[in-house]
């Protein structure tokens, strides 16, 4: 009966393993063991299965340096069970408490800041490729009440995800799925001793007055299940925020520009989406400025769309603003030049609006020869030093305003000329030159508007197609 309550188990922990693809054969694993019953259990369960998963472990531990002689102590402890079991051990430690003090943290944020910059030193100094954390359900239920209690999304109900990418390498958490009083139970039919940590009955902890009032509170009069309950909430949230993320991905690129620490986004393309999606967006287009947003802050910017004008101030001496056809996140203080720069991803070909010109770019196929282009729809011929040969190009171009520096070479011109002195040739002044379009292919200027195409991007002769980039005389806020 022993042997097949440790077996049960063990598979349990490879089932959740294997659901996950945590590990893989030939990894090598540290296992992050404090002393207490959860990492102690975890060790041993990977020592239990080591051979099948085909891993190599050893041992990493962190002192906190927070409870003298006894995180002492168990540094000592968990070095000699690593010895025990030829493991290689891994130790680190520090001062959390100066650390608290000198970055206005929480002792528990302290604790983890510096406990996982030593699990990220690990990873970048040893043959490791992952290291295994003992988070357990009832740490994935405790984190999900938490985490509601204080306010959160869908992303703060996901909780402790069963993977954390680090570079190259990963945090892994094998027990997500096993409660803490089975791991207990699990040592002592091993006969396997571990440490007691008073600090985890310290109840000025907002964690230990959940973990030993609210949950045990809430199974008595609630639902007996209600940490298992939190744990499938957290599961059902990962799934959606993936997905969510894929969309986000998708849907960026398309509708936001970063110049500096100023983001600009194309209000008719983001009033289009769904008003998840349109959050989402929201949030991680400031996110791209280091801006971390809360709801409330999310429906201010949101509130300028359907107002469609306005300003609100945003944390970080940030503010949102409605200009021009666009939405800007941007320092509170950046002039009205630095906020005026734009650049957008063309299709090749593509029609997309530009909000701070007031008009869309188009770039499309036409025949080679003008005599070709007027045809049953009537449309007006063109001049071929306007073409580009498609063949030359990426299947999409960065259209955006000139910026110092930049340089283009019209063809029929001796040499490569600064756009500034093109510009100041053609008499173009003012916000109309500051505003004046380009469009980039890799790090070369293809096309500026007015000007003839570079001789060596033009198609060859018998070509019998070019790419055309025009304007189109429609309004940027069209919906089409």
């Amino acid at each position: 009966m022993y042997h097949g309550a440790v077996h049960s188990l063990a598979q349990t922990v490879l089932a959740h393993i294997r659901r996950e693809g945590l590990l893989k054969p030939g990894n090598g694993v540290a296992v992050a063991v404090s002393g207490g019953a959860d990492s102690v259990a975890l060790l041993r369960l990977l020592l239990e299965a080591r051979l099948e998963l085909g891993i190599v472990l050893s041992v990493a531990h962190f002192n906190h340096q927070l409870r003298g002689a006894e995180a002492d102590a168990d540094e000592q402890f968990v070095r000699a069970l690593a010895g025990r079991h030829d493991l290689e051990f891994h130790g680190g430690r520090g001062d959390v408490a100066a650390y608290a003090t000198e970055k206005s943290l929480s002792l528990e944020a302290a604790a983890r800041a510096l406990r996982y910059d030593f699990f990220r030193r690990l990873l970048r100094e040893n043959s490791l490729t992952q290291i295994a954390t003992a988070h357990t359900l009832d740490d994935q239920a405790e984190t999900v009440l938490l985490r509601l209690a204080r306010g959160t999304g869908t992303r703060g109900l996901a909780g402790i995800y069963p993977r954390l990418a680090v570079e190259q390498a990963a945090i892994i958490r094998p027990l997500l799925s096993i409660r803490r009083q089975e791991l207990e139970a699990y040592l002592t039919k091993l006969g396997q001793d571990w440490r007691e940590d008073s600090s985890n009955r310290d109840l000025q902890h907002a964690r230990n007055r959940v973990r030993h009032g609210l949950l045990p509170g809430m199974e008595q009069n609630l639902n007996p299940a209600v940490r298992e309950n939190l744990a499938e909430t957290a599961a059902i949230a990962r799934a959606e925020e993936e997905y969510w993320s894929a969309e986000v991905a998708r849907v960026l690129p398309q509708l936001c520009t970063q110049v500096g620490r100023s983001v600009c986004l194309q209000t008719p393309l983001l009033a289009s989406l769904p008003l998840a999606l349109r959050r989402r967006v929201v949030r991680a287009a400031a996110a791209g400025v280091d801006l971390h947003l809360e709801f409330r802050h999310v429906e201010e910017i949101l509130g300028l769309l359907a107002a469609s004008q306005g300003r609100t101030g945003l944390p970080g001496n940030f503010c949102a603003a409605l200009r021009s056809g666009a939405l800007y996140l941007e320092p509170a203080g950046a002039s009205s030049s630095a906020s005026e720069e734009y650049a957008y991803t063309l299709p090749v070909p593509g029609r997309i609006p530009v909000p701070p010109l007031r008009l869309c770019i188009e770039a499309r196929m036409v025949p080679a020869e003008p005599r070709n282009a007027a045809g049953a729809s009537g449309e007006a011929s063109y001049n071929p030093e306007q073409l580009l040969d498609p063949a030359l190009l990426t299947r999409e171009l960065q259209i955006r305003n000139w910026r110092a520096g930049d340089r283009f070479w019209p063809a029929h011109t001796k040499a490569p000329k600064k756009i500034k002195e093109l510009l100041q040739e053609r008499r173009i002044s003012g916000p109309q030159r500051q505003l004046w379009p380009v469009a980039v292919c890799g790090e070369e200027i293809v096309w500026v508007r007015g000007f003839p195409s570079p001789a060596h991007f033009r198609p060859q002769p018998g070509a019998r197609q070019g790419l055309l980039i025009q304007e189109t005389v429609q309004e940027a806020n069209s919906t089409s």
